[in-house]
This record gives structure tokens, C-alpha cells and sequence, in this order.
């Protein structure tokens, strides 16, 4: 596992009892049902990761950029939180 990853995953999942590896995170991003089984972990992606770093591992998987912005402003719509890429 590269360092990035790592970081990505130690701050998605520190707090949870169940721990998502880049693969399923990475499936989170573009299916808004998936995300709401894993709300913390994809909240914690969403919030407490800077946007270059979100915007990393989403191309590493990827995952275009506008792909994620929209999925997090639907992600943020059904959450009621604010995320950076949601603005």
C-alpha cells in the first residue's frame, strides 16, 4: 500500500469498527446507496481530507473530478453536511 493510500484509509477509518479498503471506498464515491451503508467513513473522505488529497485517490481510482464533486453534493444533500467539493 502506497503512503497516500494509507493516509487516506488511516483517516477514513480510524474511528469505525469496520474498515474500508481503497477498492470499496473508491465504489462509495460513485454509488450514493453504497455510501450511505459506509456514512463516517465517506463523511470523513468528504470533511476531514483536503481537497488535493481527495482529488488523488479519486483519480488513482479513477474517478473523474466531476464525477466526485457531484457525488459529493448529492452525498451532502441527503447528509445535511457542507464538504469542500460540495460548494
Amino acid at each position: 500500500m502506497n503512503k497516500h493510500l494509507a493516509s487516506v484509509l488511516t483517516t477514513v477509518n480510524a474511528p469505525y469498527s469496520v474498515a474500508l479498503d481503497g477498492a470499496t471506498l473508491a465504489h462509495c464515491l460513485v454509488d450514493l446507496g453504497l455510501a450511505q451503508t459506509f456514512p463516517g467513513q465517506v463523511s470523513s473522505f468528504l470533511g476531514e481530507l483536503p481537497p488535493a488529497q481527495q482529488t488523488e485517490f479519486a483519480t488513482e481510482y479513477g474517478i473523474a473530478l466531476d464525477d466526485l464533486k457531484a457525488f459529493a453534493i448529492s452525498f451532502s444533500a441527503w447528509s445535511g453536511e457542507n464538504y469542500p467539493l460540495a460548494a
